[in-house]
């Protein structure tokens, strides 16, 4: 008798499943902050997260609007667990669906009209509302990205861009960067503008002369998941070059999970697996590296 055909579940291991979330990972003996993460987008309750994250040593996380529902998600979430700071921002791809609108529903928020300018006023408006609150301690994320938005967009998001980097000026936060294929125009806007005092570049994706040039500056460097990826040696080289004091480590989660799980849903609990490869590309312990960032985060922060 001939075998029965094999069933989809049977023929991959669970483990293997891409929406099956990675196991626990060794905990760090030195607890550390994620930087800038997504909780509102991360399947299961704050409380879930937070827990399995202080299990392995993450006892701190930065929670991160995008909009001005995720910014006031963010505001009050903070406002609700001492452990989680929050961030709020209109992301440099929000800033063009408000003025010229979203007819394919491409953003969280579904299908709408363009508001025009004075739509992006009002937006900014109620960031600067929520960057005034004890608990939001950074403007973000915000910046520059040349991959989803065209032309078309462009002078929107600068606008945007330049109109948080006063709002975080004004209130005394740190100023938190997403740049996408713009390194340069990022740079060249934070200095027209006179950056923050804090300035995070989140996700950090330059090479490691942009990490001298961001040295230079001041500028911290978060580095995600991304660093663990095998085509990643650009961004371990960054880690090597760039003062340690101005180091940060991050998740984005759910986005940009660390290897050996590239694909499958990211949490909090997984940074000590981005810690451990930035402590190896610096050739330090993973203590050294977990303490320097532990001390970064809630400097660049002020928490």
């Amino acid at each position: 008798m001939s075998a029965s055909p094999a069933t989809p579940s049977s023929s991959r291991r669970k483990d293997d499943d891409r929406d099956t979330p990675p196991p626990l990972p060794e905990p760090l003996r030195v607890a550390v902050a994620d930087s800038h993460t997504h909780l509102d987008m991360q399947r299961g309750t704050v409380e879930e997260a937070l827990r399995k994250a202080a299990s392995v040593g993450v006892t701190t996380v930065v929670q991160v609007g995008c909009d001005v529902s995720g910014s006031r998600w963010a505001a009050e979430t903070a406002a609700a667990y001492e452990n989680i700071h929050a961030a709020v921002a209109l992301h440099p791809n929000e800033a063009p669906r408000i003025v010229h609108g979203d007819p394919d529903g491409w953003s969280r928020q579904g299908a709408r009209p363009g508001g025009g300018e004075a739509a992006l006023d009002e937006a900014l408006g109620e960031i600067e509302a929520l960057a005034a609150l004890d608990h939001v301690k950074a403007v973000g994320e915000t910046g520059l990205d040349h991959f989803r938005t065209g032309p078309e967009g462009m002078a929107a998001q600068e606008r945007s861009f330049r109109a948080h980097i006063e709002i975080a000026k004004r209130r005394g936060k740190a100023l938190v960067i997403h740049d996408r294929e713009a390194h340069a125009d990022v740079l060249r806007v934070l200095r027209e503008e006179g950056a923050p005092e804090r300035t995070v570049f989140h996700c950090y994706s330059g090479d490691a002369d942009m990490a001298r040039e961001c040295a230079a500056a001041g500028y911290y460097m978060s580095f995600a998941g991304t660093v663990t990826f095998k085509n990643a040696a650009a961004l371990r080289e960054a880690v090597a070059v760039a003062p340690i004091e101005l180091l940060l480590v991050e998740t984005d989660a759910p986005y940009l999970t660390p290897a050996p799980y590239r694909g499958r849903p990211n949490a909090p609990y997984l940074i000590p697996l981005t810690v451990r490869a930035m402590a190896a590309a610096r050739g330090i312990d993973e203590d050294a590296m977990a303490t320097a960032l532990a001390a970064n985060t809630a400097r660049a922060f002020a928490y």
